[in-house]
């Protein structure tokens, strides 16, 4: 398949279709970990044409949808400062604070700059040497190597108005927080092709092996989904419990260890909170001590800012993929990508927004989302919801 129209090709889209019936003979429930694959899942229809039997479970894996409340009101406690430039990626702008968002911010006269890379904040910060710039930097392991470079070159400048705001999550661990709940229905993963293209999928392995689940590294097309999904029901079928490569045109074993020694240099693995999940130990990066210096939420003293979730929106629940978005009161009525109550509306990746442009208003005709595929961390706010 050289070119994108073949991996969107009716015919072999239905071949897949036609070997899956054929190969299934029991029902098994697969998640996929990456928002990129959940929109392609639903916007295409993939998991409505699967053989009967089949589940999709949509898991935590869109970056602005997990980002926590708490830290959203960071961002918003620092970007209304009077000499702060706030910089970020364009689809945080509309996710819902506790009482505002950063569009809503800049509409009253705080600086907000949406940038196309972390390195656009630095080149702000050098010509702004009277203001403090800052940069949202969240996501999983795929923007980690840009926002870590994003670091090293402000201190190669010598810039002291400098700094990011970090919220990065690792996947591996998430995917052992959801094995490990004791309800947990998830059989066999799809794994994010761009997080593998970084990281590799070596990390991936002893998961397989502990967990007895197969893991299949796909892209994002929808034959790379019906693909993955073929080889995760072939081995289920077959009882094999391995990590395959579907994606091996953008993704190697090792991953890009160039990169990977990037994000070693200026950041190390930190316990992190997932919305709707609560504190996963070990499953987010933070700054070394080394790159303290650039820490935004040190430098403006925000680590105690706390936060509670609109008593409408079930964004936990979505998260940790027990609840579909049609179970939500609020879904489509009172919450809209116009007027999202909660982060899942508002980016493409967030299973409320993906549902919502598909066109799907009324409860599932799917078979049910399990009863909780990930438990809230024990004493967290979320098990107190």
């Amino acid at each position: 398949m050289k070119y994108l129209a073949e991996y969107r090709d009716p015919g072999l889209a239905r071949a897949a279709l036609a070997e899956l019936r054929r190969i299934a003979t029991k029902p098994w429930s697969i998640m996929e970990v990456c928002g990129g694959q959940t929109n392609t899942m639903v916007r295409q229809g993939i998991d409505e044409v699967l053989p009967a039997g089949i589940r999709m479970i949509h898991g935590p894996g869109c970056p602005v949808c997990v980002t926590p409340l708490e830290q959203i009101d960071r961002a918003l406690a620092i970007a209304a400062r009077p000499e702060v430039i706030f910089t970020s990626y364009g689809d945080m702008l509309r996710v819902p604070g506790s009482q505002t968002d950063l569009l809503s911010l800049r509409a009253r006269g705080a600086t907000v700059r949406v940038v196309y890379s972390p390195l656009q904040a630095v080149e702000l910060a050098a010509a702004n040497p009277d203001r403090q710039v800052v940069f949202f930097a969240i996501g999983f392991e795929t923007t980690a190597p840009a926002n870590a470079m994003s670091v090293l070159r402000a201190a190669e400048l010598g810039l002291d108005n400098y700094s990011v705001l970090v919220s990065h999550v690792l996947v591996p661990p998430a995917m052992r927080a959801i094995l490990a709940s004791p309800d947990n229905e998830v059989q066999a993963f799809l794994a994010a092709g761009h997080v593998c293209a970084v990281m590799g999928y070596t990390e991936y392995e002893p998961i397989a092996a502990t967990y007895q689940v197969p893991i299949v590294v796909t892209g994002f097309e929808p034959l790379d989904l019906l693909d993955g999904i073929l080889h995760a029901v072939r081995q289920l079928e077959s009882g094999r419990t391995e990590v395959e490569n579907a994606y091996a045109r953008a993704v190697a074993r090792d991953g890009n260890p160039a990169a990977q020694k990037v994000v070693a240099t200026v950041f190390e693995v930190c316990d992190r909170a997932w919305r709707g999940i609560g504190v996963i130990p070990d499953s987010g990066l933070g700054l070394r001590e080394a790159y303290a210096a650039f820490d935004a939420e040190r430098r403006f003293a925000v680590s105690q800012v706390t936060a509670q979730e609109h008593p409408a929106c079930i964004a936990g629940s979505i998260m940790r993929g027990s609840r579909l978005p049609t179970d939500c009161s609020a879904y489509a009525t009172q919450c809209t990508p116009r007027s999202p109550l909660g982060a899942p509306m508002v980016s493409t990746e967030g299973t409320c927004a993906a549902f919502f442009a598909a066109g799907r208003r009324s409860p599932s005709s799917l078979v049910p989302a399990p009863t909780a595929a990930v438990q809230p961390v024990p004493g967290s706010r979320e098990s107190q919801s």
